[in-house]
């Protein structure tokens, strides 16, 4: 069984939280301003269940080596062609704003090396496949990320 996207987000958070306490490798953002985290929590949060909520309502599958249903545009995909992944990563930013060390900035950039290389080409892929140019005019459209 593969390992899908949340599992490496869940590994990944804490991870970012057990180094943090293990290596409190240099401060970078001190006290009050790391609370500014929390913007970032908050927003991959909303945008994470916006996006999974348009999943469900189409009844088409979220996971990304699967044959997609139906094809999806607006809402959070209007902004980013893979909205999930861009909230993962800005909780993973956010907890590292919150935590303030450096160590704990590896896992955004972790994620976005692992979800580029192990999923997104793939699932492009898939798309690509399944809408043809409905799909090429919507990447002329929306950015991959943001």
């Amino acid at each position: 069984m593969k390992k899908l996207p949340p599992t490496y987000f869940i590994i990944l958070f804490l991870l970012s939280i057990g180094l943090h306490f293990i290596f409190p490798i240099r401060n970078i953002i001190f006290h009050p301003y790391n609370y500014l985290g929390f913007i970032f929590i908050i927003f991959g949060s909303v945008i994470n269940l916006w996006a999974d909520s348009l999943f469900k309502k189409k009844k088409t599958t979220v996971k990304p080596f699967e044959k997609p249903f139906y094809f999806i545009a607006k809402g959070p995909f209007s902004i980013s062609r893979h909205p999930m992944y861009l909230g993962f990563t800005s909780i993973l930013f956010g907890l590292s704003v919150l935590l303030g060390s450096i160590v704990a900035f590896l896992s955004p950039f972790a994620l976005i090396i692992i979800l580029e290389k192990r999923f997104i080409v793939y699932e492009e892929k898939n798309l690509e496949e399944a809408f043809g140019k409905e799909y090429f005019d919507y990447k002329k459209r929306v950015r991959r990320w943001l």
